[in-house]
């Protein structure tokens, strides 16, 4: 596809929270705007949306819905993804994916605009956005295995709760007013929706993050783990991470712990690689107790780093505390940015 002086986009899951911001971002996009589709479930459909002054009806999702899209940004859930996308394909669209339906697949690229933006080149018409907590902290290694190689990455998370949904943060607002007023908290959606227990969230920490797997780790640590090696091309690197879920609503921290390959590097020298990086901010002066934190990060597309430290007993390990909007880099801001980098590098 040649370049256009006006590509026609739809945003499926608009009604969603990552949609809604999708759209938001849409108003100001360095991409030319010829129209702006709406999709949803049946549910929403018939809804309206003001964009840039006009009323956009939301329609159903259907096969027939991407005749004439350029480009169509998915986030209504992976079932939704793996019915839709191959269709909207078919019919010349290229999908940016915000769900792990195609995460893995071997010929969809899985991509961090300041990581591996080259890779969008290769796609065969859907390119994937990757898990939230993936995207902030390989934002965060990137520059530092550029610039001094990286051999294993220890990470645990402190994940917002609305990395689980809106209804996981109704649930938290209404746990923590039952349980101030010394009712009984009632939970049944997290740590996992379809899982056997829930347990509340308010006033707590679960060390669950989606299902377990049979080697004892959850879905979201293993998606963390395999997402990292494929986004850094490195297949070799040593990764492990903890997922918890914190009663916070929105932003995702974490915890990393990084061992390079060059050995009598100081922090100085780490956090001055980090300041120069695209896309992040270093937030990082012990002695003002100036750090990020998640409710510093929320509303802002960079990834924040804070707490560089040297690890006492290790000469090439350092720790780093990573924090980031999951909601925008970690979802909707990647996915337009994606997008931004294909129709400017004409990669359609």
């Amino acid at each position: 596809m040649g370049k256009k002086s006006a590509y026609r986009v739809a945003v499926v899951g608009a009604t969603g929270a990552v949609g809604e911001r999708i759209i938001d971002l849409l108003h100001h996009t360095k991409i030319p705007l010829g129209s702006l589709k709406l999709l949803a479930s049946s549910r929403s459909a018939g809804k309206t949306v003001t964009f840039k002054g006009k009323e956009i009806k939301i329609e159903e999702a259907t096969p027939e819905s991407f005749e004439g899209v350029d480009i169509a940004l998915f986030s209504a859930g992976g079932s939704v993804s793996k019915k839709l996308a191959p269709e909207a394909v078919k019919r010349g669209s290229v999908v940016i994916d915000n769900t792990s339906a195609f995460r893995m697949d071997e010929q969809v690229p899985l991509v961090v605009p300041e990581v591996n933006a080259e890779d969008i080149k290769a796609h065969q018409g859907i390119i994937a956005n990757p898990n939230c907590s993936t995207i902030q902290m390989v934002a965060a290694l990137k520059p530092i295995q550029d610039a001094f190689g990286i051999s294993r990455v220890i990470v645990s998370t402190y994940q917002a709760v609305s990395g689980s949904g809106t209804s996981a943060s109704v649930e938290l607002e209404k746990q923590a007013k039952d349980y101030l007023a010394g009712k009984e908290m009632e939970a049944s959606i997290l740590p996992v929706k379809g899982d056997k227990r829930h347990y509340p969230i308010a006033f707590n920490a679960l060390p669950q993050i989606d299902v377990f797997e049979k080697n004892g780790y959850t879905f979201e640590e293993m998606k963390m783990i395999n997402e990292t090696k494929k986004i850094m091309h490195m297949p070799q690197l040593k990764v492990s991470a903890t997922c918890v879920r914190l009663p916070f609503f929105r932003s995702h921290a974490e915890s990393v712990y990084v061992e390079v390959n060059e050995q009598g590097l100081t922090v100085a020298d780490v956090r001055k690689i980090l300041e120069n990086a695209p896309g992040i901010i270093v937030q990082d002066n012990p002695s003002q107790q100036e750090y990020p934190t998640p409710l510093t990060a929320e509303g802002h597309k960079e990834v924040f780093v804070g707490r560089i430290r040297k690890d006492p007993d290790d000469e090439r390990g350092f720790h780093l505390w990573v924090v980031s909007d999951n909601l925008l880099k970690g979802a909707a801001w990647n996915t337009v940015e994606i997008a931004e980098q294909l129709v400017a590098n004409n990669s359609l």
